[in-house]
């Protein structure tokens, strides 16, 4: 059962035998070598890669989509350019990792998706949309791989999103006009600020802070020094205020989820210095004591109370209402093209869902990732979908069983990019904003941070690290 759990899940794959057998992958790789040894640009690749990916995340909260895909533009070119120049040596060829054969494998789903959709134009249009993401991951990959660029983008991530929460804290106290209706206006909360700082959206903002969240959080961990720590705790307290003051319940769903398996994996990596009662009973202690406080904030805050309840007010609530009338379409729609879907994207999506769409229910997307992922490229595409999920997961897992053993601080920031990567899906179960840059982006940047840590196992530590603690 264990074999079949490592091959199903690629841990054990001979990745590196694959791709020194690969024609294409020699064909093109090196292409550009022989430049590359003469070309002072190149010789700074992974840092110039770095500072347009900082580019990305710093500038992704305040600027049009338009200008974050420009940006993803002169990032893929410039992975190109440096994918064409590599060198063909163990450390580029263990650079491709069981994820990046997923992802590769989700980009094909999804050209013959593209190639069989009903309005090809459009799904043209989003499938190169897609690729550039799918590709910022592989970019994100290779630099992540370097410890000082990758501790570079974390912190710059974190003090971009301590920028974005206090001034979604300044709204809350001065107040905010709400830019769309947000909360059932015949709710007690309908006079309720929602904060949305620079993103307009709460539900949008909620969904770029979850990481912010989980990374002050490891933080406090992860830096050594108590000025950095103090820091890391600020930033903790003011993203998780300004979450919070989002009311978005999507997100409060998603931060649970995500606090959650973070404070599991934190018990977990310090259980091997705890005595044996702690051991057995810290997981418990912490996963009840938290579950309590969520317990008594529903029951003596009113607000919360208020938002948690309306969550299981099935259609009484406008915006239940609303996701289940899109919903109900959209089975309609994965009905009609249940194997390879219409095509990726919302352009695809815009131009098909009206003919099924309930009256006076529009919608730019299937409000859940599995959901729009399954109109988009079928049940293949949600298969090999949720594959990537797996084999991600159980990539993390192992790299944090293997930092664990060395003691290594570099765990935290693992442990912290699967628990994000949690309570991204949880939020994204509910609501569209997954599909947005400013959240996309960070999604594939977590996906990229596990695989960075990924390194080739041969069979018995494969068998090793598979095996129950």
């Amino acid at each position: 059962m264990n074999l079949v759990w490592q091959r199903f899940t690629l841990s054990s794959l001979p990745i590196k035998e694959y791709l020194a057998s690969s024609y294409l992958h020699r064909s093109l790789v090196g292409l550009l070598r022989s430049w590359r040894q003469t070309s002072v640009l190149i010789q700074w690749g992974e840092t110039i890669a770095a500072a347009l990916l900082s580019l990305v995340y710093a500038l992704a909260p305040f600027v049009s989509s338009t200008l974050v895909g420009l940006l993803l533009v002169a990032c893929v070119g410039f992975w190109l350019l440096l994918t064409l120049s590599d060198e063909a040596t163990l450390a580029n060829t263990t650079s491709v990792t069981p994820i990046h054969l997923l992802v590769l494998l989700y980009w094909v789903i999804a050209v013959v998706a593209t190639a069989l959709s009903p309005v090809k134009r459009a799904a043209l249009n989003d499938l190169a949309t897609l690729t550039l993401y799918l590709l910022l991951f592989a970019l994100c990959a290779r630099v992540l791989r370097l410890p000082r660029l990758r501790s570079w983008l974390i912190i710059l991530y974190l003090h971009v999103s301590l920028i974005v929460s206090i001034y979604g804290l300044r709204q809350w106290f001065f107040g905010a006009t709400a830019l769309a209706t947000w909360v059932d206006p015949e709710s007690p909360l309908s006079k309720t600020t929602r904060v949305y700082s620079y993103l307009g959206n709460p539900n949008l903002l909620a969904g770029y802070l979850l990481p912010a969240v989980v990374f002050s959080l490891v933080a406090i961990f992860a830096w050594q020094s108590w000025i950095k720590k103090a820091l890391a705790l600020t930033m903790l307290i003011v993203n998780t205020a300004c979450l919070v003051l989002t009311f978005s319940r999507g997100g409060w769903i998603g931060l649970v989820a995500a606090v959650l398996t973070v404070m599991a994996l934190l018990v977990y990596w310090r259980s091997i210095e705890m005595p044996p009662f702690w051991r057995t009973w810290s997981l418990p202690i912490v996963l009840g004591g938290l579950i309590g406080i969520l317990v008594l904030a529903v029951l003596f805050v009113e607000p919360v109370r208020l938002r948690v309840f309306s969550i299981f007010a099935d259609r009484k609530d406008s915006s239940n209402n609303f996701r289940r009338n899109v919903w109900d379409a959209v089975f309609e729609m994965i009905r009609d093209r249940p194997i390879i879907g219409i095509g990726p994207g919302h352009n695809s999506f815009n131009k098909i869902y009206p003919l099924y769409q309930r009256p006076r229910y529009t919608a730019l997307s299937a409000y859940s990732i599995l959901l729009e992922v399954a109109v988009e490229t079928g049940f293949i595409g949600l298969a090999c979908f949720l594959w990537l999920i797996i084999v991600t997961f159980n990539t993390g897992l192992m790299q944090v069983r293997r930092l664990r053993q060395l003691r290594s601080v570099e765990g935290f920031w693992l442990i912290g990019a699967i628990a994000t990567l949690l309570g991204m899906l949880t939020h994204g179960m509910v609501d569209t904003i997954w599909f947005r840059p400013e959240v996309n982006t960070l999604w594939w940047l977590m996906v990229a941070l596990i695989a960075s840590y990924w390194t080739p196992l041969a069979q018995n530590q494969a068998q090793e690290l598979n095996s129950p603690t």
